[in-house]
């Protein structure tokens, strides 16, 4: 159990912080979730990494870490859908392209085909965390600019993971 699988155990036992900081109504909650959804999905960067040049790359690790990765956004997108700050059908298209893409994984693996993440792929999840982050603190920022831009940035975002997917189908097929 080294470094990068501690980090991602670590991501995953975020999620249900994240979770009950944006579901608890206290002062400042939404800066403190997106605070540690930040943290957290900085945390996927940082075990891939050391994972790679510590050449710590386990098993383990090849499985927990894309889970956390989607646990972590989807329980935050989840999370907000319930808050009614990201319409239903925008988590839907996220989820969707995850599960068509992790079946693409699994059955091209069965013919010992290994996809990796693709520049697509990283984008989306960038764009993913940030559409998060900026509807997490909407309500703090929201009085000074009216324009909704956690919502047009979870637009673009959806939009992103919609190309991927499909960049992922067309090379893999």
């Amino acid at each position: 159990m080294g470094i990068p699988n501690i980090l991602t155990l670590a991501r995953i036992i975020l999620v249900p912080v994240v979770m009950l900081f944006l579901l608890v109504r206290i002062s400042f909650g939404d800066y403190i979730a997106a605070a540690i959804f930040g943290l957290a999905a900085l945390t996927d960067s940082l075990d891939g990494y050391i994972a790679r040049s510590r050449k710590q790359i386990t098993r383990l690790g090849v499985f927990l870490d894309p889970l956390a990765d989607k646990l972590l956004i989807t329980a935050a997108l989840v999370t907000l859908v319930e808050l009614h700050r990201v319409p239903a059908w925008i988590v839907v298209i996220i989820i969707a392209r995850e599960f068509a893409v992790t079946g693409l994984r699994a059955i091209k693996s069965e013919s010992g085909i290994v996809i990796p993440a693709s520049v697509w792929g990283k984008t989306k999840t960038v764009s993913q965390i940030i559409a998060v982050i900026l509807v997490m603190l909407t309500p703090y920022w929201q009085q000074w600019i009216p324009w909704p831009v956690g919502y047009w940035a979870m637009i673009i975002a959806t939009g992103i993971t919609l190309i991927s997917g499909i960049d992922y189908f067309l090379k893999w097929r």
